[in-house]
């Protein structure tokens, strides 16, 4: 069986990544690298942000919505199929039927 990582964005939202590796173990590692990725860039990003940001509660601010943007984002490694090329959406929604005759109600006359 072949394995896809799927980046889960801000932690819900998936976005294939279109790698497929032939070992779970190497999708693991992959999911790792980005883990790592993600955490080494918002480290520079602080760095930079603590020496850049005067205000301290300017900085605090930044930094809480920096950390939720870029380490909210995790992968997750899925089952892939040989002829499982479907884009990921959200499951389709059943039309709901239209109303029989019987089901509509009656019209009554203006008095």
């Amino acid at each position: 069986m072949k394995w896809m990582l799927v980046v889960m964005v801000g932690g819900m939202t998936p976005v294939n990544t279109d790698l497929v590796f032939e070992k779970f173990a190497d999708c693991l590692s992959a999911e790792e690298q980005m883990r790592k990725h993600y955490a080494d860039a918002f480290e520079t990003w602080d760095r930079w942000a603590a020496q850049n940001i005067e205000r301290r509660r300017d900085y605090s601010k930044a930094r809480d919505a920096q950390a939720k943007r870029l380490l909210s984002n995790f992968g997750t490694c899925v089952p892939h199929g040989e002829g499982d090329q479907h884009p990921i959406a959200a499951p389709p929604v059943a039309p709901t039927p239209s109303p029989t005759p019987q089901e509509m109600p009656t019209p009554r006359p203006n008095p």
